[in-house]
């Protein structure tokens, strides 16, 4: 099993550039379902998640051709789903078990051909993330839903699915996702209200129109669906992940440097940007040939300020960059209270800072953390695909020779991750087995 091993103390300084979003990826790879004609993606994140996801649409019979960027960390991908199997539209377990995302066909499928048959998904042990969201709008819809064997059953029984309005009772990004395909080619008009802001939400919905579905309300709360009768091919580059620009920037304030970020947006990750200034990190934007640049600054020697944040659906503060912000706020002077309200149970990585010496304390959704504190290098355990970064960033830091164990969690979600910040000084390789 790979794992990496880090020699912290060094700053970062240089470019990297941003791949594409593996959240805005996914549930544009599903939406290829919804038309028999190419669909072409652009700016997909050579990672494992990714290759999975295609894996799952060849299992439902789709035609998938990939080839990798120059640089290897960007792929793009030829999708047709022409040739499915109509009677065995079967997402199978082995293939979704590994990652939640997959639960993102269950729509489109029902939309299309009026039956699936999806595994119930797996992925990150953060805490529940169920798809009664999903399924209850679907069956609102018109679809018959039956749990056998681990697998959603369902059935459109007569003719396509209907439009609905419908108002999520909590904000999900893949119940938006799933809906928002599902409504394009239902029967009529679709509204739904509470729906997710994310920015991944706003590109899926991008794609779609491209593809001619006639869609009303991107990005805010209440979307618009118009059912057709058809939906066409299309070309689509994802949006840059704002995930990995987040992770770099915890990054660079905690363990200090100078580093432009290439194709970013900034408005993406305003929240991010916010908090780190008002920890004292400097940042500069200005628009590059290909795209937004910027630059965060933080010199070594100088010292951060403590600030609290709180998680928040889109635009407030993201849940997966809260664990790296905890190691930036080791790093901090003062007191950091930070409250996870998404899910329950992600504060796993916290046992693992304090074994590097991170002084903080769990308290339910709420982590108190003192600052600044020295971190030095152990062996660590990444428990999921946040953690894992947060422990680099931790072993950026800490003195010594930190060693980061299963970071097949890791590569679920960061193209080279360990590339890209040695290009940028880190001393960090990766041992084992070989990169998943």
């Amino acid at each position: 099993m790979d794992r990496l091993v880090i020699q912290g103390g060094v700053p970062l300084l240089g470019r990297v550039a941003i791949s594409g979003a593996k959240n805005a990826a996914l549930p544009c790879i599903a939406a290829a379902l919804l038309t028999a004609e190419p669909v072409q993606l652009r700016h997909l994140p050579a990672v494992s998640d990714i290759r999975t996801m295609i894996r799952v649409l060849q299992a439902l019979g789709c035609a998938a051709e990939s080839q990798k960027d120059e640089a290897g960390f960007d792929m793009s991908v030829q999708l047709t789903a022409a040739s499915l199997d109509t009677g065995e539209l079967r997402a199978p377990y082995d293939l979704v078990k590994t990652m939640r995302a997959s639960i993102l066909v269950l729509g489109p499928l029902l939309a299309r051909f009026g039956r699936a048959s999806v595994s119930l998904p797996g992925g990150c042990a953060i805490g529940a993330r169920p798809v009664n969201l999903h399924l209850e709008a679907l069956e609102r819809m018109g679809a018959q839903m039956t749990i056998d064997k681990g697998y959603v059953e369902a059935r459109v029984p007569v003719g396509r699915l209907r439009g609905i309005d419908h108002a999520f009772t909590k904000v999900s990004v893949g119940a938006t996702e799933n809906i928002l395909m599902a409504a394009t080619l239902a029967d009529g008009t679709t509204t739904l209200r509470n729906a997710a802001q994310e920015p991944e939400v706003g590109d899926l919905a991008i794609m779609l129109q491209a593809m001619g579905a006639q869609i009303e309300g991107i990005n805010t709360p209440t979307l618009t669906i118009r059912g057709v009768e058809r939906l066409g091919g299309c070309e689509h580059a994802v949006i840059p992940d704002r995930i990995e620009a987040g992770t770099f920037l915890c990054a660079v304030a905690a363990a200090c440097g100078d580093v432009v970020l290439e194709r970013v947006e900034p408005d993406q990750i305003r929240s991010v940007i916010d908090l780190l200034e008002r920890c004292g990190c400097v940042f500069t934007e200005r628009q590059g040939a290909e795209g937004r640049h910027l630059r965060i600054q933080r010199e070594c020697g100088q010292k951060l300020r403590a600030k609290d944040i709180a998680t928040a659906p889109y635009p407030g503060f993201p849940t997966d960059l809260q664990a790296q912000v905890m190691a930036v706020m080791t790093q901090a002077t003062g007191i950091s209270v930070i409250r996870e309200t998404i899910f329950e149970n992600r504060f796993q990585h916290a046992m693992e800072l304090e074994r590097l010496g991170a002084n903080l304390r769990i308290d339910g959704g709420t982590a108190i953390v003192a600052g600044p504190c020295p971190l030095t290098g152990c062996t660590v355990m990444a428990t999921d695909l946040r953690a894992s970064a947060t422990l680099v960033i931790a072993g950026l830091v800490a003195q010594g020779e930190t060693t980061v164990d299963r970071i097949y969690h890791l590569d679920r979600g960061y193209a080279g991750l360990e590339q890209k910040l040695k290009s940028l000084g880190a001393r960090v390789e990766r041992v084992g087995g070989g990169k998943v």
